[in-house]
């Protein structure tokens, strides 16, 4: 996306906005059949299904080449953004989102028919560092529990800004059904909450990809457990299946009943099948009939930025991730725990892991690398905020300030043991604690922006100290 990059919120910032992994790295596959190479996961998904799409698009006529340009939407979003966004901290790098989405029109009619608007099941983003010798690919299980902030609905309204599912921010500003509004308000979100600046997005539809697999004859498939969901529209025995189009959009989709029934689960299906539908589409590259069917379904599917619609951005984008080393290639979730943990009433959300989440995002805006092992190994150090006690101190000298920072706190899921007026005023906001709480005082910083961390030799026992300053905007905190 084309526009001038200004000052916004850091990684860390950001991060405050929003919250056991179950799978803090993420791709490691579902119950299907073959395991699959890091280098296709990452083709498949990182750039959609697109690099597979250039694959055959050399070999095809000119009359081919501008067919399948033109069937690539594109949608322009920049002016829906605002101008409150993160700055690139590394120039040369690249974040594009990549949403697998389902409009509820047309072939998708059928498809959750009591939902009315937009609707996202997949939510990624693609980092490609500035030196291009590594990548890594971000999943956001969907029922993380965020912030949406206020977006364009599409038909001249604004929404109000509210916690919900991550994937609700789509599904808000595509209210008016159109692509550009919910790609906005899940940019603005993902922005929000990680601090990347996102300089590209691509959506897949739901209709082309079920062309895609028809037009490859299928995809073989091997559940290891029989497979019945009403919800997703799918019956299957277990082992291995050629499915269709039909049958794998309800196997990439389905989620209770399946394993765990996570989203988690879910996320490393989706991953591991698309892999599966580009190793097929590279195996028909010399039957013209079989792939001019899945190039048109696989363009038709795709809208994107007008900085990326067209064959020969696509085909650029592919080249500058086929160099990249199979062993640099990361696939990661962002590390997650139940709500549950904090708020025993919510059993169907999940809460981003702090501080773990906030140091993911920090290291990609910055081009440090993370690997999906370093994730893992910093997601065992769980800590949920209803864990951390804090005691809440106003050292601002303006009344009221502690009482709304303790009850923000408390919607977050920290447990607040008390509030009062701090000895003295001080410039910016604190955090002290006692020996031993050194993680719960990382939980606690990581969610207020710019806040300081420090021993405090007279810290009071089992608790976090929080000196709320000037400096300390409630409605920045996550």
């Amino acid at each position: 996306m084309s526009g001038t990059r200004r000052r916004g919120r850091t990684p860390v910032e950001a991060a405050g906005r929003g919250s056991r992994a179950r799978q803090s790295g993420g791709g490691r596959g579902g119950p299907g059949g073959t395991r699959l190479t890091r280098r296709g996961r990452f083709l498949a998904w990182g750039a959609g299904v697109t690099s597979v799409v250039v694959l055959g698009v050399g070999g095809v006529g000119a009359w081919v080449y501008n067919d399948l340009n033109n069937n690539i939407d594109s949608a322009a979003v920049d002016d829906k953004l605002g101008g409150d966004r993160p700055e690139n901290l590394s120039p040369g790098s690249k974040n594009i989102m990549v949403v697998g989405s389902d409009s509820r029109d047309g072939a998708n009619a059928k498809y959750g028919k009591d939902l009315s608007t937009m609707q996202s099941d997949t939510l990624m983003v693609l980092h490609i560092p500035a030196n291009r010798k590594w990548a890594a690919v971000v999943s956001f299980p969907r029922d993380s529990w965020v912030d949406i902030p206020a977006c364009e609905m599409g038909d001249g309204r604004i929404s109000d800004p509210h916690k919900a599912k991550i994937n609700e921010a789509f599904a808000i500003g595509g209210s008016g059904g159109e692509v550009a509004g919910a790609a906005a308000c899940s940019i603005k979100t993902v922005e929000a909450h990680t601090g990347l600046r996102i300089d590209h997005f691509m959506s897949v539809d739901f209709s082309g990809f079920k062309g895609m697999v028809d037009a490859l004859g299928g995809i073989e498939v091997c559940p290891k457990e029989p497979i019945k969901s009403d919800k997703a529209q799918l019956e299957m025995d277990a082992g291995c299946q050629n499915v269709d189009g039909e049958k794998a959009l309800g196997y990439v989709r389905v989620r209770y009943g399946v394993g765990d029934g996570s989203d988690i689960s879910r996320i490393g299906r989706q991953q591991e099948f698309m892999n599966a539908l580009a190793e097929k589409a590279q195996s028909k590259l010399a039957s013209p009939d079989a792939l001019y069917g899945f190039l048109q379904s696989a363009t038709k599917s795709l809208t994107t930025d007008p900085d990326l619609a067209g064959i020969k951005q696509i085909y650029g984008l592919a080249n500058e991730l086929k160099g990249i080393p199979s062993d640099r290639l990361a696939f990661l979730t962002v590390p997650n725990y139940p709500r549950e943990a904090d708020v025993p009433t919510d059993k169907a959300n999940v809460v981003w892991q702090y501080p773990q989440a906030a140091d993911l995002f920090t290291s990609l805006a910055r081009d440090k690398e993370m690997t999906k092992a370093q994730l893992q190994a910093a997601a065992k150090n769980l800590v949920y905020a209803s864990q951390v006690r804090v005691r809440v101190l106003n050292g601002t000298g303006q009344s009221g300030r502690a009482a709304a920072v303790a009850e923000k706190l408390r919607t977050m899921g920290f447990t607040v043991s008390g509030t009062g007026n701090a000895p003295e005023t001080v410039s910016s906001t604190s955090v002290g604690f006692p020996a031993g709480l050194e993680k719960q005082a990382a939980v606690l910083s990581s969610r207020l922006p710019k806040a300081r961390s420090a021993a405090a030799a007279d810290a009071q026992a089992g608790v976090v100290t929080l000196v709320v300053g000037p400096d300390l905007d409630v409605d920045e905190m996550g």
